[in-house]
């Protein structure tokens, strides 16, 4: 086997492995699903041109900077708000919670970016607070921060929904 098929057997690998968080974290900072497909497609195109990431240390991490910095550009170029699609499924939990699924994708869309950011990389990236520090170029500590006030935000706004008398008192 030569270098050219091993090394587009090792972007596949990565694109199997990492494809769908990648996905997410795309069609979180972009919500445009189409849009988040283009970028994370676009990276993958650009590693098999270019050739492996064998110098990289962390791959995972690296892709998302990649995918984070795609959608940005893309977006820079569109200069337009779209919001996040909500009718692609985004996580299958065990038993299927229509409106509870429909309640948290709506929450998670309301927070503020930065938070939403660090939620889907810390969730559904797996990235640690010191790896989505280092991507968004902020500390791991703020990194930490914006993942507990975004849980708090999401929450205090699914515990209103579920328990409408909460709010009541």
């Amino acid at each position: 086997m030569d270098i050219a098929n091993r090394d587009a057997d090792g972007t596949e690998a990565l694109y199997r492995r990492y494809g769908p968080a990648l996905l997410l974290f795309a069609s979180a900072i972009s919500r445009d699903r189409a849009r988040a497909q283009d970028a994370l497609h676009q990276v993958f195109l650009t590693l098999i041109e270019n050739g492996s990431l064998r110098q990289t240390t962390d791959k995972k991490a690296y892709l998302f900077a990649c995918v984070r910095n795609a959608v940005l550009n893309d977006a820079k170029l569109r200069q337009r708000d779209i919001s996040l699609d909500m009718d692609p499924p985004w996580f299958i939990p065990p038993d299927r919670d229509y409106a509870g699924e429909q309640n948290l994708r709506r929450e998670l869309g309301d927070l503020p970016d930065d938070q939403r950011e660090v939620i889907v990389l810390h969730v559904w990236g797996e990235l640690t607070f010191s790896e989505i520090g280092h991507l968004l170029d902020i500390s791991s500590n703020t990194a930490a921060s914006r993942y507990r006030y975004a849980l708090a935000k999401l929450r205090h706004s699914m515990f209103a929904k579920e328990n409408p008398c909460a709010n009541s008192r």
